[in-house]
């Protein structure tokens, strides 16, 4: 894959979640207490796809560039996206550098790209989001925190590094990295009620006024009360309801259907055992895999589901 295809690429799945328009900036090359832009422009979904070419092949041009010491260094360009469009807002995890985090937001996220060594962003498309700005800035520290990223609303810019173009920055150099997609997840557009089913939505913070869609915080999965004194089994039909589409052919994601209906259960005081019991139960996929063999299927799942209930738990604590 060329640079231009993963750039492509990226700028693809971005669309397929609904970003319509761009903002890119060019940036020279990046030290300590140094960022500064070049050009930047607004650019249409369309009008973005006919430029890329000549944007993805001119940031690799390599210029001289004299550093505060007087070391000359040879850099391209640094080229940033914004990506905006009118029916969804997006949430950029910035500074995910444990193997747990990544398999966290894995589930919610619809592109995951490296920018560096050691260093990826997730980015989550969200559907049913208020007008209200102050309510989705809180929505998005919660999901930081649950995930355990910085909380500042000034640390994740909603913009990033192109996929296909080199991380210019000195402490990279002179071996600059190229910024990789790691996965992508064309369409992946998840609500905020299935966020917290995923166990990525922390506790509100002390004082702060819960907005609307994110009320049912802390009543159980999908927003029905579960009493730990009279428990019950949960709706799977609200699970796979809320997975997100499966990435080849038609209909929801059984597995995260799967996923997602283990953490409620165990959520609501159902053991890993009983949870595991249960599943093949209520699923198809879960009977086919244990009728294919794979009897070990359910267990996994509830042991996942059970790890993830328990580190959303540390994260309200810490909260």
């Amino acid at each position: 894959m060329t640079n231009f295809d993963e750039a492509s690429r990226m700028i693809d799945t971005f669309a397929s979640c609904g970003a319509t328009s761009f903002f890119v900036t060019k940036l020279e090359l990046e030290w300590p207490g140094h960022k500064k832009a070049k050009w930047g422009k607004h650019y249409s979904l369309e009008s973005l796809r006919e430029k890329l070419p000549g944007i993805v092949r001119t940031a690799g041009v390599r210029h001289p560039m004299r550093l505060p010491d007087g070391q000359k260094v040879m850099a391209g360009e640094n080229v940033i996206i914004r990506p905006t469009g009118p029916d969804v807002a997006f949430i950029q995890l910035d500074d995910l550098k444990t193997p747990e985090q990544l398999e966290w937001v894995r589930p919610a996220a619809f592109i995951i790209h490296a920018t560096s060594p050691g260093n990826c962003q997730a980015w989550l498309a969200i559907s049913g989001v208020p007008d209200d700005k102050d309510a989705f800035k809180t929505l998005m520290r919660r999901v930081r925190a649950a995930v355990g990223v910085d909380t500042n609303d000034k640390s994740a810019s909603h913009a990033t590094r192109l996929a296909g173009t080199e991380n210019f920055k000195t402490k990279y150099g002179p071996d600059f990295p190229t910024v990789q997609i790691v996965e992508a997840h064309p369409g992946r557009i998840v609500s905020p009620e299935q966020l917290e089913e995923m166990g990525l939505v922390a506790a509100p913070e002390p004082g702060v006024a819960v907005s609307a869609f994110s009320a049912k915080a802390g009543q159980g999965r999908g927003g029905v009360h579960h009493p730990r004194s009279n428990k019950v089994w949960p709706d799977y039909a609200r699970s796979l309801a809320g997975a997100p589409p499966r990435l080849q052919g038609s209909g929801p994601d059984r597995s995260l259907a799967d996923f997602a209906w283990c953490m409620t259960a165990i959520d609501w005081g159902w053991s890993i055992e009983r949870t595991a019991a249960k599943l093949p139960e209520v699923s198809e996929k879960a009977r086919e895999r244990v009728q294919c063999g794979d009897k070990g299927y359910p267990q996994v799942t509830a042991q996942n589901a059970a790890a993830a209930v328990e580190r959303n738990a540390l994260k309200r604590g810490r909260g």
